[in-house]
C-alpha cells in the first residue's frame, strides 16, 4: 500500500472536473478536507448551486480517481451544497428573503421562453432549492396556466399577498388578479409599477431562486428590471433562427450596458424529431446559439429539441419536469438548470448581510 499524502490526494482531485461548472474541483474550491488515517481517504464536498440529482455521478467520480491512486483505500466522500446570495447591479439592494434573482430573457417573442422559464424553476426545485417564479409579461402572462394555477392570491395583512404554488414553486403574475381573457390596456408607466408590486408586495418565502419571466423586447420592463431590481444574472432564451438570433443579441447587449451579468444561452427548439418516423430536422437552421455564444464569450448552457410534448405539457398545467421527471426532455431542462446555477455560484458573493448597521446618535 502507497503512503498517501494530502498533495496526492488534492492532486488527483484536480483531475476531477464539475460538468456544470467546467472547472476541476480543487479550482472550484469546492474541495472543503482531506483527511487521511492510515488506509482511510475522507473528503469533504461543498457546491455552491443545489445539485440532488448530480451529487451520486460526483462522488462516484470522486471515489474512482482516489482508488485509482491506491486499489486498497477506504475512501468516504461526503458532497452537499449550500446556496448564497450573489453581487447585483451595483446601487441596488437586494431583498433579504431572495437570495439570488435570474432573468430570463429573450428579446423577442414566440422562442419559447416562458417554457424555458417554468421547466428550470422546477428542475432546480427537484435539486432540492427553495425557487419562486415572477411572470413579467404583464400584457400576456402565461404562468398560471402553465403551472396549472387557478384562483386568487392570499393576502393575511391586506396589504401584501402570499404567493401562489405548484409543484414545490411559489408564483406570482398579474395573471392570478385578472380573468384569463381581460386585456391588460395599460401604458408602460402602469406596467412598471404592477411589476414592482407584484415583486415587492409579495411573501416570498426565504427563496434561494427567483426566476422573473420576461416580457420580449428591451422596453420599459427590462429598464425597470435592471434599475430597480436586483438582479444577479440573466439567461438568454433563443432559437436558431437568424431573425431570433438578432433579437436575443440585442438582449444580451441591454443586460451587459446595465451590469448585469449575461450567465449564458439557452438554444430552444434545436431539431425537430419526427413522432412517426424519427426523422431529425433542424427547421430553425443549426448552431445558431453555438454562434451567439462564441461571439460574445459566454456558455451556450444547453439546447432543447421541438418536441411535441414540451408545448402539452405546459398547456396542460403540468411542465415536462413535472409530468415526466426521468425522461430525456426533463434530463435536458436539469442539466441546463444546473448549470445556471452553478455558473451564478461561480459570481462574487454578496457580504452586504454580513456587514453591521452604522447609526449615528446624538448623544
Amino acid at each position: 500500500m502507497a503512503v498517501l499524502t494530502k498533495a496526492a490526494v488534492e492532486a488527483v482531485l484536480k483531475q476531477v472536473v464539475d460538468t456544470n461548472t467546467a472547472t476541476d474541483l480543487v479550482a472550484s474550491k469546492a474541495v472543503k478536507s482531506i483527511q487521511i488515517e492510515d488506509d482511510k481517504v475522507s473528503v469533504t464536498i461543498g457546491l455552491g448551486y443545489p445539485a440532488e440529482g448530480y451529487i451520486p455521478v460526483l462522488k462516484q467520480a470522486v471515489i474512482e480517481v482516489l482508488q485509482r491512486l491506491d486499489p486498497t483505500v477506504e475512501v468516504n466522500v461526503d458532497v452537499g451544497w449550500e446556496v448564497t446570495a450573489h453581487s447585483v447591479q451595483p446601487g441596488v439592494k437586494a431583498f433579504e428573503n431572495i437570495k439570488n434573482i435570474v432573468a430570463i430573457a429573450s428579446g423577442k417573442g414566440g422562442v419559447g421562453k416562458s417554457t424555458t422559464t417554468v421547466n428550470l424553476a422546477l428542475a432546480l426545485a427537484r435539486e432540492g432549492a427553495r425557487v419562486g417564479v415572477l411572470d413579467a409579461d404583464i400584457y400576456g402572462p402565461s404562468q398560471p396556466r402553465m403551472l396549472g394555477i387557478e384562483g386568487r392570491p392570499e393576502s393575511i395583512d391586506g396589504k401584501t399577498m402570499e404567493p401562489m404554488e405548484a409543484h414545490g414553486v411559489q408564483a406570482m403574475s398579474i395573471g392570478f388578479l385578472i380573468d384569463e381573457e381581460t386585456p391588460m390596456v395599460w401604458r408602460g408607466p402602469m406596467v412598471t409599477q404592477a411589476l414592482e408590486q407584484l415583486l415587492r408586495d409579495t411573501n416570498w418565502h426565504d427563496l434561494d431562486y427567483l426566476f422573473i419571466d420576461m416580457p420580449p423586447g428591451t422596453g420599459d420592463v427590462q429598464l425597470t428590471l435592471s434599475q430597480k431590481i436586483p438582479v444577479s444574472g440573466a439567461v438568454i432564451v433563443t432559437t436558431p433562427q437568424d431573425i431570433a438570433l438578432l433579437d436575443a443579441r440585442k438582449g444580451l447587449k441591454m443586460f451587459e450596458k446595465v451590469n448585469v451579468k449575461v450567465l449564458g444561452v439557452v438554444e430552444n427548439m434545436s431539431t425537430h424529431i419526427c413522432s412517426q418516423c424519427g426523422h431529425e430536422e433542424h427547421i430553425f437552421g443549426a448552431g445558431g446559439g453555438a454562434k451567439m455564444a462564441q461571439d460574445y464569450d459566454i456558455d451556450l448552457l444547453g439546447s432543447l429539441p421541438l418536441d411535441i410534448t414540451i408545448r402539452e405539457n405546459v398547456d396542460g398545467g403540468k411542465p415536462s419536469v413535472v409530468a415526466d421527471p426521468e425522461g430525456a426532455i426533463a434530463r435536458s431542462y436539469s442539466e441546463i438548470a444546473r448549470k445556471v446555477a452553478a455558473k451564478l455560484a461561480m459570481q462574487a458573493k454578496d457580504y452586504s448581510s454580513k456587514f453591521p448597521n452604522i447609526v449615528i446618535q446624538n448623544t
